[in-house]
């Protein structure tokens, strides 16, 4: 039986989905953060790096994202939480255990379909929990999970492996989310789907039926697109920083441990949390703000990002990682509201599956291997600045991704003032 959130008890949920997020994406960059480590005892090159950072695990992500969606839109969302946390848990301890690249693919698979099943459903349940105007700051909550993340799996995985070696590190990680994952049922209660929907917004309609309505409004794909370039920006220089940081900034893993993971952790909550109030403040005047702000963001981002790659030491770079930590995760939040607010009740875990999917495969699945491909290609000219090499490669995309934020600036524009016409007819 359901029972209605009320009061604070909806922020502590959001709280406590926003730490299993951590440990989703924890589980899911803990490979980049040891990268280094792992490369030399697996005898990986830069290319078979970017593959199991970012394509192997975004592919499996990504197809298994939208069926787990719709069941979520129709089964209980907790249960389908806590059993994805399980299952990923488990892929991520499976990972201590490879002895190749071939080994260490198949638990980066596992992880990825694991994690198909964490984020959609949370998105639903928290928009059963928060009514629209609030969904931004709750959504930026929850999405704390990836500064969050990043900075525990920097410190952890770093300090463990120095100490302990790097697969007693996977195993660690493997054996706290399988802790975690009953928790999620006797924590987060079930509500009611839709309560603050409209009674006709609720009726259910096949999964399809949703992903193609999201297919035929430009606005909704322009945003999952300018996430998704975003995502491409973010996951290919984050996916690979560790590294640089040792190769050509003269970086300890211990040093990563501490520096690093305060500077990512602490920017990207700043920058999460700021994006979610922005777009509440601003989200109702001007939909276009939803664009504008990730836009704006994402313009300051690369001369900061161009800063950190020619920083002469590795303490002046932490400052430019911290600023574009903060800077490049502005777009999450924004993209989740406008898509959650959009659709009805009985849609928004496949909607957010749907922005994932996008995300995903354009950004981890093309980034971190983007990065690597071009290292690898320039490994013979420049030797160890080949990475620098590899990470400039991502400039043009930051100007793309501004050009499309732009364009669905004016489509949400666009949009409103079509919906405030209508209402208006008779």
């Amino acid at each position: 039986m359901t029972r209605q959130p009320e009061g604070a008890y909806r922020w502590w949920v959001a709280a406590f989905l926003s730490l299993v997020y951590a440990l989703n994406y924890l589980d899911r960059q803990f490979l980049s953060v040891l990268a280094e480590p792992v490369r030399t005892a697996l005898k990986l090159s830069d290319t078979q790096l970017g593959m199991l950072t970012g394509l192997m695990f975004a592919l499996f992500y990504t197809a298994f994202g939208l069926p787990v969606a719709a069941l979520a839109d129709r089964a209980r969302r907790t249960g389908v939480i806590a059993a994805a946390c399980g299952l990923w848990s488990l892929a991520t301890a499976a990972c201590g255990l490879a002895t190749g690249f071939a080994s260490l693919a198949v638990a980066r698979i596992v992880v990825g379909v694991g994690e198909a099943g964490g984020s959609p459903p949370a998105y639903s349940l928290l928009s059963d929990y928060f009514p629209s105007e609030g969904r931004g700051r709750a959504l930026a909550l929850y999405a704390l999970g990836v500064p969050v993340g990043s900075m525990l799996g920097a410190a952890s995985g770093g300090w463990i492996a120095v100490h302990f070696g790097w697969r007693t590190a996977f195993f660690v990680l493997g054996a706290v989310g399988l802790v975690v994952s009953p928790l999620i049922l006797a924590v987060v209660r079930e509500p009611v789907r839709g309560r603050f929907d409209a009674a006709s917004s609720t009726a259910k309609e096949p999964s399809w039926v949703a992903l193609w309505a999201m297919f035929r409004r430009p606005a909704l794909l322009v945003t999952a697109l300018g996430a998704g370039l975003s995502a491409f920006i973010g996951y290919g220089a984050q996916n690979w920083i560790p590294a640089f940081l040792m190769r050509e900034k003269g970086m300890t893993l211990q040093e990563i441990a501490l520096w690093y993971s305060l500077a990512v952790g602490l920017a990207g909550i700043v920058g999460t949390w700021l994006s979610g109030v922005l777009v509440d403040w601003l989200g109702p005047r001007r939909p276009a703000a939803y664009a504008l702000v990730p836009a704006a963001a994402t313009a300051l981002g690369l001369p900061v990002f161009w800063a950190y790659l020619h920083a002469p030491t590795w303490p002046v770079a932490m400052m430019f990682v911290a600023a574009a930590s903060l800077l490049l995760i502005v777009y999450l939040a924004p993209a989740l509201a406008v898509l959650q607010n959009a659709v009805p009740a009985h849609q928004r875990a496949t909607a957010g599956a749907f922005l994932l999917f996008i995300l995903n495969l354009i950004g981890l699945g093309g980034g971190p291997l983007f990065v690597g491909r071009l290292s690898d290609h320039f490994r013979a000219r420049y030797g160890h600045s080949a990475l620098t090499m590899g990470l400039e490669g991502l400039a043009p995309i930051f100007i793309v991704s501004v050009l499309v934020y732009l364009l669905g600036a004016s489509l949400l524009e666009r949009e409103a003032r079509e919906r405030k016409a209508g209402e208006r007819r008779p």
